[in-house]
């Protein structure tokens, strides 16, 4: 088998299993417009929300995949008990994004998402292992849709605070290519990262946690 081969058989197969997901969320869907959750089996219930939570991890945690919808789409269905899920999953996804940033080289970073076909998160990472580690979030930063970040570079984290929320972030990979840029850029303590995610991503949930 060529290598070409092999690497559209794993895109084939991540695609299909996505599909496979979708498919089976839709085969439910009628059951959730007929009766209400309390009546639905709580295994089925549980075992959609842990298959939706497992993508939803894996897909916040690419550049350019997008993940939100998913954690969205669980809380408008699910409402406020799974709230703290979405927000703990989203935390969980961005951090995995920013330890890889920090231990796995870029080359290693490239080879992956060439292999599994993510071009534009290839060509990210590329772009950013040409410049200078201190180089690389300003980089994401000044290309994101809003003319007063730049100004906020000399407050990296506040400025990650603000980008994280910022409708369109997609152009320069979303939540998961800002995370991978930070770890790989060396500028921000784990910690203090980590604290700055939290913020971030807590105001969606938090809304739908007091909607109830």
């Amino acid at each position: 088998m060529s290598e070409q081969l092999r690497r559209r058989i794993v895109v084939l197969g991540i695609y299909a299993g996505l599909l496979v997901f979708g498919w089976l969320i839709g085969l439910q869907w009628d059951r959730f417009e007929a009766h209400s959750l309390p009546d639905m089996d709580p295994m089925m219930v549980r075992q959609i929300i842990a298959l939706a939570t497992l993508v939803f991890i894996i897909t916040s945690a690419l550049p350019f995949i997008p993940g939100a919808e998913i954690g969205f789409g669980l809380m408008v269905i699910f409402g406020a008990k799974v709230a703290f899920l979405v927000y703990a999953s989203m935390v969980l996804a961005l951090t995995l994004s920013y330890i890889i940033g920090v231990i796995v080289p870029p080359r290693w970073i490239t080879g992956f998402f060439g292999y599994v076909g993510f071009k534009r998160a290839r060509e990210l990472v590329e772009e950013l292992a040409r410049r200078k580690r201190r180089q690389r979030i300003a980089y994401l930063l000044e290309h994101a849709p809003a003319r007063f970040l730049p100004t906020l570079l000399r407050h990296r984290y506040l400025a990650l605070i603000v980008v994280f929320n910022t409708p369109g972030n997609s152009i320069v990979g979303g939540g998961g290519g800002l995370a991978l840029a930070a770890g790989m850029s060396g500028l921000f303590r784990f910690p203090w990262f980590l604290a700055t995610v939290m913020l971030a991503v807590a105001p969606v949930p938090l809304f739908f946690y007091f909607m109830g």
